[in-house]
C-alpha cells in the first residue's frame, strides 16, 4: 500500500498590495499522520518552512472560509472555484499566500483514494505512531 501522497503547487506570497512573487509549495499527506497535510513553503534565500494542520481544514477552505487561530483558509474572488487564501499566522506576524483551488482538490482527492476522509481513524497503527510521536516531544522538552 502506498504511504504518501505529494504535489508541488505554486503559490503566489502576498507581501502587500503591490508585491507578491511565486513560490513552489510542497504540499504531503502520509498515512502515518493521517489527520493532518504538511505544506513546505521554498522562500528565495531563506530555509523551507513547513507547515502541519488539520486535512478536515484544507478540505473545508476551498469550500468556504474557515480556520480559527494561526491557520485561515478561504476561497478568493468572484469565481468560488478559482483561487484560495492561505493565511498563516505565529503572534502578530503573518504571510498569506494564493493558490488555484483545482491543484487542492486534486491533492486532496488522491489523499481521499489513500485514506477516505473520516477513516483516518481505522489506520491500525495510528495509536502507536501518535504514542511515538508524544514520547519523542515530551523528551525534547525535558531534555
Amino acid at each position: 500500500m502506498r504511504e504518501s501522497v505529494h504535489a508541488e503547487v505554486m503559490m503566489s506570497f502576498l507581501v502587500s498590495e503591490e508585491l507578491s512573487f511565486r513560490i513552489p509549495v510542497e504540499l504531503r499527506y502520509e498515512t502515518r499522520d493521517p489527520y493532518a497535510v504538511r505544506l513546505t513553503f521554498h522562500l528565495p534565500g531563506d530555509a523551507p518552512v513547513t507547515w502541519a494542520f488539520s486535512r478536515e481544514l484544507l478540505v473545508d477552505g476551498v469550500n468556504g472560509p474557515c480556520g480559527e487561530g494561526d491557520v485561515h483558509i478561504a476561497p478568493h474572488g468572484s469565481d468560488p472555484l478559482s483561487d484560495a487564501l492561505i493565511r498563516l499566522q505565529v503572534g502578530t506576524d503573518q504571510a498569506l499566500f494564493k493558490v488555484s483551488i483545482a491543484p487542492l482538490i486534486a491533492f486532496l482527492d488522491r489523499t481521499d483514494r489513500l485514506v477516505p476522509l473520516g477513516q483516518e481513524r481505522a489506520l491500525a497503527d495510528f495509536d502507536t505512531h501518535l504514542d511515538e510521536a508524544l514520547g519523542r516531544i515530551l523528551a525534547d522538552t525535558t531534555g
